[in-house]
């Protein structure tokens, strides 16, 4: 239980540090080993989120532990882990440029490191509804799209990221809001004109974000929140 509370300290914090906040809204929950997920409570941002702000929630929405009240959203954490046993966290942001990009309705071209994790195959879109999941059933069929992929992107709304732990969660989500603000950059200055080839991507996916890369970017976002926070 602590380690798991902890986890979702440090994910919150490292989210904060690398600037994907919207004040109190945004999550990441870490997956309980007795069931339900750990995240930070209602009313918090990413950058205040210490110990004593973190419940744990059933897939039924009870908080189980801790003091506050829980995030509308929950049924995001709750049906992805219940319908992707490799999922440890999963990350959810409203941050800017993602946003943008996902009203476009293009696809995400690997015009730098960034944007391989979500290139082959393509990213889905959730587009059932740009308002809040709220409830098991909308949290399902979000599941549903998001399937195996790194992360689905949800018109009118933000993101959701997941990986087997925090720091592959967090850093998608990082990886993700940068891919999408290189495009747009580049759509903005006349559109792109050349990215990465499948078999290039494949290798990036293998070369650049292997799961010791992957660890270095959350180690450096950890270590820039203790700092900021200091």
């Amino acid at each position: 239980m602590k380690e798991e509370i902890e986890e979702t300290v440090r994910a919150s914090r490292a989210l904060a540090a690398a600037g994907l906040t919207d004040m109190v809204w945004g999550h990441a929950a870490v997956r309980a080993q007795d069931g339900g997920v750990w995240m930070k409570a209602a009313g918090w941002g990413f950058e205040e989120v210490d110990t004593g702000r973190v419940v744990l929630v059933s897939r039924d929405g009870d908080v189980l532990h801790g003091e506050g009240k829980r995030h509308i959203e929950y049924p995001i954490h709750t049906e992805i882990m219940a319908r992707r046993p490799d999922v440890g966290c999963v990350v959810h942001t409203h941050a800017p440029a993602l946003s943008a990009f996902a009203s476009l309705d293009v696809e995400l071209r690997p015009l730098s490191h960034d944007a391989v994790p979500f290139c082959e195959p393509q990213l889905p879109r959730f587009t059932q509804t740009g308002a809040l999941i709220a409830t098991a059933e909308l949290g399902a069929a979000l599941a549903e799209k998001l399937d195996d992929a790194n992360a689905v992107l949800m018109p009118q709304h933000g993101a959701v990221t997941a990986g087997p732990d925090a720091a592959t969660a967090v850093m998608y989500a990082v990886l993700l809001e940068r891919a999408c603000r290189t495009q747009l950059m580049a759509m903005s200055a006349g559109g792109p004109k050349v990215w990465s080839d499948p078999a290039e991507v494949e290798l990036k996916n293998r070369q650049v974000w292997n799961a010791d890369q992957r660890e270095a970017g959350w180690k450096y976002l950890r270590r820039l929140a203790d700092r900021t926070s200091s």
